[in-house]
C-alpha cells in the first residue's frame, strides 16, 4: 500500500490513536519504506536482539521523542491492522496482510500478560543478561560482625573494616524453558487480534505464575551453593499468631521483611488475624484489592510456597534473575504453519544475592 494512499484513509490516524495513549504523532515514512521478512529475524538473533529491538536501531526506523508508537507499532499501521476496539483486523486478515510480524506480535503480548502478575518483579532485585548456560553469582560474606556496617574511626597504622565480596564456588544453570502454543487456525482465522492478544497475555500470565515457583524453590533450597533459607519456627506448631510475624519480622535486622511468599490458606490466616482488621488497613484492602500486612509487608501469593511456610524477603537484596535468552517465539513455525504450533522458550535461572535477605517462618515443625 502506498504511504500517500495510508494517510488519505481516516482509519490510519484512528488506529495510530488507537494503539497508544496520545502522546504526539507518528512518522510513517521510513516504516513504510522497509521490507520486513525472516531474514530480518535472523539478522536480529545475530545481533541478540528481538525484531522489536532490530526496528528500533538507525539502520532502520528508530522511534524519535514524542512519537505516538514504536517502530514495531509504525509497521501494523502501514500495513492495516488494527489490535484493538471493536474494529480490530481478524487474525486471518493478519496473515493476509504481514505474517512475518506475527512471532513478534505474540512475544510482546506474551511479554505484556507477564507484566500483569506483578508479583515476579516484587521479588526480584535485579536482572541480570548473561551469555552462556552457565552463571557464577557473588558471594557476599555476612558474619554475625560484619551485619553493621557503620562508619568508625580509623586510628593511625589501624586495619580499615572490610566486607568480603567473592565469587561463589558454583556455577548455575540457567535452562532453557519451552512451551508449545498449539492452537487449530481454524478456531482462530475469523477471531479479532483483540481475542487473540487475550489469550496470548493468559499465557504470559502463567509463565510470570511459574517462574515464581522456580523463585521460590531457590530462596527455600538455595542455588547449589549450600546456601538454604535460615528457617525460624513459630512459638506454637500449627499456630501461626500476630506474634510469630513480629519476631519473624525481627529477625530481619538490619534487612527489612518488605515481601511475604505464602499459599493460599497461609494468606488466608495472616488476613483474617485480629490486628489485620485494624479499620483503616481494612478500608485500604476493601477499596485497592492491596494485600498489605499490618507490619507494612506486600503480600504475595504462590501456590508453589509449601502450605506450612511463610518466605520472607528483603525483596531489593535477596534474589538476582539470570536470563541468558530472553522470550522468544519460533519464528518460521509461525510464518508456516499459521499458528499450528507456535513454540515459546526463554532460557532463566534465579540466584541468591545476599542469604541473610531472605528467611523461613515454618508454621507446622
Amino acid at each position: 500500500m502506498e504511504l500517500e494512499k495510508l494517510l488519505e484513509e481516516p482509519s490510519a490516524m484512528a488506529l495510530a490513536l488507537a494503539e497508544k495513549p496520545r502522546r504526539g504523532t507518528a512518522d510513517l515514512t521510513r516504516a513504510a519504506q522497509l521490507e520486513i521478512s525472516r531474514e530480518t529475524y535472523l539478522e536480529a538473533q545475530n545481533q541478540g536482539l528481538t525484531l522489536s529491538e532490530l526496528l528500533e536501531t538507525e539502520r532502520y526506523d528508530p522511534t524519535p521523542v514524542g512519537s505516538a508508537l514504536d517502530a514495531f507499532e509504525r509497521q501494523l499501521v502501514v500495513r492495516g491492522l488494527k489490535t484493538e476496539g471493536k474494529a480490530a483486523s481478524t487474525v486471518e486478515e493478519f496473515f493476509a496482510a504481514a505474517p512475518v510480524l506475527m512471532p513478534e506480535f505474540i512475544r510482546r503480548e506474551i511479554l505484556r500478560g507477564q507484566r500483569m502478575r506483578p508479583g515476579l518483579e516484587a521479588l526480584i532485585a535485579t536482572s541480570t543478561p548473561v551469555f552462556a548456560s552457565r552463571y557464577t553469582p557473588f558471594y557476599i560474606n555476612v558474619t554475625p560482625a560484619q551485619t553493621k556496617l557503620s562508619l568508625k574511626p580509623v586510628g593511625e597504622g589501624a586495619a580499615v573494616p572490610e566486607m568480603l565480596v567473592t565469587e561463589q564456588q558454583h556455577t548455575i544453570t540457567v535452562p532453557e524453558y519451552g512451551l508449545a502454543l498449539s492452537i487449530s487456525y481454524r478456531a482462530l482465522r475469523y477471531r479479532s487480534m483483540a481475542q487473540f492478544k487475550v489469550l496470548l497475555w493468559y499465557v504470559g500470565f502463567r509463565l510470570s505464575a511459574d517462574k515464581i515457583g522456580l523463585l521460590v524453590n531457590t530462596i527455600i533450597n538455595g542455588d547449589g551453593n549450600s546456601n538454604p533459607a535460615t528457617v525460624i519456627n513459630t512459638a506454637v506448631t500449627g499456630t501461626l499468631a500476630y506474634t510469630d510475624l513480629v519476631s519473624f519480622w525481627n529477625e530481619f535486622y538490619p534487612f527489612e521483611m518488605n515481601t511475604l511468599v505464602v499459599s493460599k490458606d497461609k494468606l488466608k490466616t495472616i488476613l483474617t488475624l485480629s490486628e489485620f482488621k485494624d479499620p483503616m488497613v481494612g478500608f485500604r484492602f476493601q477499596k485497592t484489592g492491596e494485600l498489605v500486612t499490618p507490619l507494612g509487608t506486600k503480600l504475595i501469593r504462590s501456590d508453589d510456597a509449601p502450605a506450612d511456610l511463610l518466605i520472607g524477603l528483603d525483596a531489593r537484596f535477596a534474589i538476582e534473575e539470570v536470563v541468558s535468552q530472553p522470550l522468544m517465539v519460533e519464528f518460521d513455525k509461525v510464518i508456516e504453519q499459521r499458528l499450528e504450533e507456535a513454540v515459546i522458550s526463554e532460557s532463566v535461572a534465579y540466584a541468591k544475592v545476599v542469604k541473610e535477605a531472605g528467611l523461613i517462618l515454618d508454621v507446622s515443625w
